[in-house]
């Protein structure tokens, strides 16, 4: 091989090299980075040199036998927040997102003054109602006996929380949000692209 051979052949590599970093690792990164959150769900914690398990919800520590208690943090039957997390590629780079509007407070945690509103109350009720494990109209035929409630309802933390924000008398509450970091810097994403460059890089000298 000459200097001019030598020269054509470096400026193939060179396209080739160009053309990986611009159309294809984008699309890869992205696909490899939204992998990498979404098994955070799955793993119930946030995985940056080893995993960092998520705070428990009040739903697991109920001892609840409905559908609900058995998802663990951030989970649930609809999972938005997991399946919001999405990447968009362009030349040389990708963009991860999640656009929903709380996904911020779940991945930094923090405090949040919801105001209580008639349809919040209608909704804790309901989800006092699901959690304790007793009916509208069960509930309703106690009421002359008894406070809303029952021995298993007053015996589970989730259904006394629900019953809590039904009753009272605030109109605005302060809730702390625990952080369950789900996004964000990664040393074993960082390496997986690492290492995946590397191997794009390998298989054009060796073609």
């Amino acid at each position: 091989m000459d200097i001019k051979d030598f020269a054509n052949y470096m400026n193939s590599m060179r396209g080739k090299f160009d053309s990986i970093m611009r159309r294809e690792m984008p699309g890869i990164v992205g696909r490899m980075a939204k992998d990498h959150f979404q098994d955070n769900f799955r793993k119930g914690g946030f995985v940056n040199g080893g995993l960092h398990p998520w705070p428990t919800t009040r739903r697991q520590s109920s001892g609840g036998s409905g559908a609900a208690a058995k998802y663990g943090p951030l989970l649930s039957r609809r999972n938005h927040l997991f399946r919001s997390i999405n990447y968009t590629p362009a030349d040389y780079r990708v963009r991860v997102s999640n656009e929903l509007r709380y996904a911020p407070i779940h991945n930094w945690g923090g405090i949040v003054n919801p105001t209580v509103t008639d349809r919040m109350r209608r909704f804790a009720w309901y989800m006092f109602y699901k959690s304790s494990g007793m009916s509208k109209k069960a509930a309703t035929g106690q009421k002359k006996r008894k406070k809303v409630g029952s021995a298993k309802g007053q015996e589970n933390p989730q259904a006394q929380f629900w019953k809590r924000l039904a009753l009272t008398k605030k109109t605005k509450l302060q809730v702390r949000i625990p952080q369950r970091q789900f996004w964000g810097e990664s040393s074993e994403l960082t390496s997986g692209i690492a290492e995946r460059v590397e191997n794009e890089i390998r298989k054009i000298l060796n073609s």
